[in-house]
């Protein structure tokens, strides 16, 4: 199998990027909830709040982007892409979410973890991995746990990009009700397709995780209970937003004058192109409604992803919620 034939050098690599095994974390007696275990307050709209997942049997830290005026307000849970921000690699880090959301009468919640995971239950425990069940984290134990701690109002969205974008639109379909608007930026939001199957497939087992784990044999009933593309009628009543460009380099890339284009992000973005225009035509086939954003400059890049969420806020995200 591929996850076994990468070896030992792919684990050394990824111990050293604090990528290593998972180990459990124990919880407090009778902790069967989620529940808080630190808060480190990095400015006045900026919190990392570490929870404490029974689910998962581990803490997952959060970070927390808030108005300073605070006050009980809408929450967007926005997922970050294929390693989780566990490399450092995500919205915090790479893109202007920061002072874009300082103004926005929103909590903004960006969960780090899940590399490789989908933001779905796992079948069991992966000895790398450890438990995931980041489907029952997302929807079942943080949202009480913000609510509690900042006065949420109830009203929530989601969002992800790239390997988080289909899985944002899986989440409002598995968690019907709580999330008032989805929006998946440049994600493959049709996994049970056979050539996206594979893919997901190989990108699990590169990881030295069991591909099997997650959703079982591709083309069964999970990855298809799994697919927003087939399950799209279940959108209806949710405020959709979904985004990919065909992979030519734009403008909207921002790219450095002389500098290397990323061509790897190019074709990514054209495959995703791809797996968004076929959740485009069952959404219409099932009278959804949903703002689409099809472009045709524009690859994989972070710059591309911030625009995405900009436009998604303003159509979609920030109306479903009642905020501005």
């Amino acid at each position: 199998m591929l996850f076994r034939f990468l070896g030992s050098t792919v684990v050394a690599a990824l111990v050293s990027l604090g990528l290593g095994a998972y180990v459990p974390v124990a919880a407090e007696p009778g902790g069967d909830v989620a529940w808080v275990v630190s808060t480190r307050v990095l400015s006045p709209t900026h919190s990392v709040v570490d929870v404490y997942s029974p689910a998962m049997g581990r803490v997952v830290s959060n970070d927390v982007l808030r108005p300073a005026h605070g006050g009980s307000l809408p929450t967007l849970y926005l997922l970050n892409g294929a390693l989780g921000n566990e490399d450092g690699v995500g919205w915090i880090n790479d893109s202007q979410v920061r002072s874009f959301f300082a103004d926005k009468d929103v909590t903004v919640v960006l969960p780090t973890g899940g590399r490789l995971g989908f933001y779905t239950d796992w079948r069991a425990p992966d000895p790398l991995l450890g438990s995931y069940q980041w489907q029952t984290y997302l929807t079942s134990e943080l949202p009480a746990v913000i609510d509690g701690e900042f006065g949420g109002n109830g009203r929530n969205a989601v969002a992800g990009l790239s390997m988080s974008g289909g899985p944002a639109l899986d989440l409002a379909i598995q968690a019907p009700g709580l999330y008032r608007a989805a929006a998946s930026f440049s994600g493959c939001p049709a996994p049970s397709h056979p050539l996206v199957a594979a893919g997901m497939s190989a990108m699990i087992a590169a990881g030295l995780s069991d591909p099997l784990n997650m959703w079982g044999l591709p083309g069964s009933t999970d990855w298809r209970l799994h697919d927003p593309a087939l399950n799209a009628a279940k959108l209806r009543g949710t405020a959709v937003y979904v985004g990919a460009a065909r992979g030519a380099f734009g403008a909207v890339d921002r790219i450095p004058e002389g500098a290397i284009p990323p061509f790897g992000g190019a074709v990514v973005e054209a495959l995703v192109y791809r797996c968004t225009e076929i959740l485009v035509g069952t959404l219409r086939a099932a009278d959804a409604p949903a703002t689409v954003s099809l472009r045709t400059t524009g690859a994989h890049t972070w710059a591309l992803f911030e625009d995405q969420l900009r436009e998604a806020w303003s159509t979609t995200i920030a109306p479903a919620l009642g905020t501005r």
